[in-house]
């Protein structure tokens, strides 16, 4: 039996893997065909030695390497010179000691450089630690030290913080406003170096994510790069990508869905054109002027893009944008209409984690007839909702989400791995599949409230707070209380000129929702602290206890 199963097993990966390399090759066009034989073997050899990351940039450059890869503020840079900088930075580091395992870190905002360190640790097999732009020093040097870092790529910006790490082979900059002496920059790499391929490193690089960390020292989750078409097929399956074409990109590529995004759209020969701040009137004016395909974005920033108001769209022509895609925080359902109403029904979001990938995808479609909804999984990854005891739940009811697919994490670098039961692994939250199939989030696990004996997610409560015209965000949290075990205390943004007080608040969840969902406090801030993945820290909100 365990023969049949393993047997099935193979052939069910291997029909995915077809079926996604038939979605891959669709996406990219006829440009593959175009490349002459020498330059696709070129491609082959780079898939081989350095994994699919380098390999997709390879392609670009094999098949239109005059084409532009990245459009940023010192300009646009080609996919042949992207290549031909991230050799030639490899190979300088291999002539300062570095080889295959060690560990790069990266602290760097969306430019260039970013891109330029991700590849040349792909050619060097590098465990390639993303790190987080809003660490402070000692959050640095433990995660640092916790990885073991031998060099440290970082924008001159992040000077105070990354030299309290003592890199042992080097410190580098990716990114400066100005002539540094010290330390050397990509560019002074760059520029050393010899731009052939390098040698073929003795492993294959590693991607260390951090998961997003709204509590606690963020833990690293390496993934492996496998020759798989899992991750981009799924992906390119329900969010219709294509090959040169523009993206914007609006959200952090140190993060996992910024990263995701940027690799597939680069991967498939389209020009990524970002700013190292999110700017609302730059991404408008950037979507026009570049007749921009794709937004990638997460949805707080989806959110001010908004804020600009209905007249800044009507002064730009967007209509080249096919695709908004969002992911990386809670897209509630009022933003997903408010922009469908405003720019068409163009936009997708992805549920998942650093630990599963994706798990879900919602199209237009979905979010019109389900506005709440994360949507429906790719194929090949199934979706579960266990109980406590592990044990699915009845249809119609919540449970624990659960997640099956082929791309899972490993486990910590630290130690310890996301609860798995029968190849299944939990997201960490709760949620809930309507009649037609798409499932909705409720709320994260370790989130829920009792209060007075009543389980309450504050996500539902939220959710309904942010669709009120003069609420521009919330928050809930649970406060401890002696009589009723917690008690929810609202945090609540007002939209501008708004003059709605606690009573207002009050009434209008009372009016919605069961009576003990109502906040017995209600306290009025000028923003909610949030991560760069756009999720709330809520351990950073006035009077939480950490």
């Amino acid at each position: 039996m365990d023969i049949v199963a393993g047997a099935l097993q193979l052939v069910g990966r291997a029909t995915t893997e077809a079926r996604f390399a038939a979605t891959l090759l669709k996406a990219r066009g006829p440009s593959v065909a175009m490349a002459s034989p020498q330059r696709m073997l070129g491609v082959a050899r780079s898939l081989e030695a350095y994994g699919p990351v380098a390999a997709a940039i390879s392609l670009a450059a094999a098949t239109t390497p005059e084409a532009i890869a990245i459009i940023d503020e010192r300009g646009p840079i080609t996919f042949g010179e992207l290549d031909t900088n991230s050799n030639a930075i490899a190979n300088t580091l291999i002539d300062d000691g570095f080889t295959a395992g060690m560990s790069m870190g990266i602290l760097a905002r969306n430019h260039r450089g970013l891109f330029e360190a991700i590849l040349a640790a792909a050619k060097l097999g590098a465990r390639t630690l993303l790190l987080n732009t809003d660490f402070a020093g000692p959050q640095l040097v433990d995660v640092c030290e916790r990885e073991e870092v031998a060099v440290l790529v970082h924008d001159a910006e992040f000077e105070a913080i990354a030299g309290a790490y003592e890199a042992p082979l080097d410190r580098v900059l990716a990114w400066t406003d100005a002539d540094s002496p010290a330390p050397r920059t990509l560019d002074d790499l760059a520029a050393d170096g010899d731009p052939a391929p390098p040698p073929r490193p003795s492993r294959k690089q590693r991607i260390v994510l951090l998961t997003s960390g709204t509590t606690g020292t963020p833990k690293g989750a390496p993934r492996d790069l496998a020759l798989s078409m899992v991750i981009p097929g799924g992906y390119l399956s329900k969010i219709p990508m294509r090959a040169g074409r523009v993206v914007v990109l609006a959200a952090p590529a140190f993060h996992a869905w910024g990263l995701l995004s940027s690799s597939i759209a680069l991967g498939l020969g389209n020009t990524l054109v970002m700013t190292r701040r999110f700017d609302p009137k730059f991404t408008i004016a950037a979507l026009e002027h570049h007749r921009a395909d794709a937004l990638i974005t997460v949805p707080i920033l989806l959110s001010r893009l908004l804020a600009a108001g209905a007249e800044e769209f009507d002064e730009h022509d967007l209509s080249a944008l096919r695709i908004i895609a969002v992911s990386g925080s809670a897209l509630s359902p009022e933003l997903a209409t408010r922009t469908m109403d405003l720019l068409g029904d163009v936009v997708y979001n992805l549920y998942g984690s650093t630990e599963v990938a994706y798990a879900t995808i919602a199209t237009p479609a979905d979010l019109r007839a389900a506005p709440g909804t994360v949507g429906r999984p790719p194929y090949g990854t199934t979706i579960k909702l266990l109980d406590a005891d592990g044990n699915p739940v009845p249809p119609g009811e919540s449970g624990r989400i659960f997640v099956g697919n082929s791309i899972h994490f490993e486990g910590y670098t630290g130690g310890g791995n996301k609860e798995t039961i029968a190849g299944l692994m939990s997201t960490g939250d709760v949620g809930h599949f309507d009649a037609a199939g798409r499932l909705f989030v409720d709320g994260r696990d370790d989130d829920m409230i009792v209060s007075g004996g009543e389980n309450v997610f504050p996500r539902e409560i939220e959710e309904l707070l942010m669709a009120h015209d003069e609420i521009d965000d919330a928050a809930v949290v649970g406060i401890p209380d002696p009589e009723f075990g917690a008690r929810l205390r609202a945090y609540v943004v007002r939209a501008p000129s708004a003059s709605i007080d606690a009573e207002g608040v009050k009434a209008h969840v009372k009016a919605n929702l069961a009576r003990y969902k109502v906040p017995r406090e209600v306290e009025f801030i000028d923003d909610l602290p949030r991560n760069p993945a756009g999720k709330v820290v809520k351990r950073d909100l006035p009077g939480v206890e950490a």
